[in-house]
């Protein structure tokens, strides 16, 4: 049997980050069966990657590593699983370190280009070059083909369904008969972030007009869990809050059960993409022009401020810039529009 070549990649940042190398490199090793992915992240991102072939995932704790020390000790543990080559989809100081040392020890590294200089142009607020720019997808398939290993992202296939744990079993039978929509309110930055408010209007017309709907709930941390409890209160028989109920494992499996995702530019809509559910995604400081829009996704998905009327948008990559009286942005996306979307190709039943 012929060996397989080892291919060792970083990725160690945000969870939506992360998820977006999951259709590349999946992709990567059903089109290239004579390869095989070393893929190393925080622990904590494991279960994206179950059920790829090919696949070995080594977990990092970022604590455990600090520093040039820790970096160095990260390096000696990951020499041992003898890779071919080592890409970097992230190219901040820690993999830079890394990297340095992989290239000591005689080892081809292969490098992202991140389009930063782009970027900047696309988000500044003076001579702004407004166009659209490369996917991240497409910037993580550019790195690999560096390394003469080709793929063709037009032909991913969407990840497998997991299967599903007794809990979740259990929690799906209560919605046998419903159509699932996700809704994911909140994002690392305000300036990435639809108001609550508005995200209330949305439930309760969702609900209003399709009897056969009913919403879940995701999000993060003691803060976001008190907030979501609040839009769990509009009926608590169709609108459940699993932040804090299940492992990531578990919703990961509810979420590839759901029919639609409502997402900020975030990482809950590149999760249920993951699985091919069909994603809309709410823009504000940010623009899908920068390319982390979700894989697969049409242009129609995505709802995007008036820029007649805000010209300075996108004013961020990330989400963390504004401007004075930036709540008006909102008020260029009604909600009943995104409530249209969400109920296009839904059997109706009006009150």
């Amino acid at each position: 049997m012929t060996k397989k070549k080892k291919i060792l990649v970083f990725r160690l940042s945000a969870m939506g980050d992360v998820a977006m190398t999951v259709p590349v490199i999946k992709t990567l090793v059903e089109q290239n069966p004579d390869m095989e992915i070393i893929m190393v992240s925080k622990e904590f991102f494991k279960p994206f990657f179950q059920n790829i072939p090919s696949i070995t995932f080594y977990g990092v704790n970022l604590d455990k590593h600090k520093g040039i020390g820790g970096l160095y000790k990260l390096f000696t543990e990951l020499k041992k699983t003898q890779p071919d080559i080592v890409v970097d989809l992230h190219d901040v100081i820690r993999t830079k370190i890394l990297r340095f040392f992989f290239k000591l020890a005689g080892h081809k590294v292969y490098i992202i280009d991140k389009g930063r200089k782009e970027k900047k142009a696309l988000i500044r607020k003076k001579n702004k070059v407004f166009k659209s720019l490369p996917t991240t997808f497409e910037r993580y398939a550019k790195t690999f083909e560096k390394a003469g290993i080709k793929m063709d992202l037009s032909q991913t296939q969407a990840s497998t369904k997991p299967d599903l744990s007794a809990q979740v079993r259990l929690f799906l039978e209560n919605f046998e008969n419903k159509k699932l929509i996700g809704i994911a309110p909140f994002a690392a930055h305000t300036g990435k972030q639809y108001p609550l408010e508005k995200i209330k209007q949305i439930i309760k017309e969702l609900l209003k007009r399709n009897q056969d709907i009913a919403i879940i709930l995701l999000g993060g941390g003691a803060k976001e869990k008190k907030l979501l409890d609040t839009l769990e209160k509009i009926d608590r028989n169709r609108v459940v809050n699993i932040a804090g109920v299940f492992s990531l494992e578990e919703e990961l499996q509810i979420i590839s059960r759901l029919h639609k995702m409502l997402s900020m530019d975030s990482g809950n809509g590149h999760l249920a993409a993951m699985f091919g559910i069909p994603v809309f995604t709410i823009w504000g400081a940010t623009h899908p022009y920068a390319g982390f829009a979700p894989f697969g996704q049409l242009p129609e998905q995505q709802f995007i401020p008036d820029l007649k009327k805000f010209p300075q948008l996108p004013t961020s990559i990330y989400g963390n810039k504004t401007f004075d009286n930036f709540e008006q942005v909102w008020e260029t996306i009604p909600s009943d529009k995104i409530v249209d979307k969400l109920l296009e190709n839904f059997i109706r039943k009006d009150n």
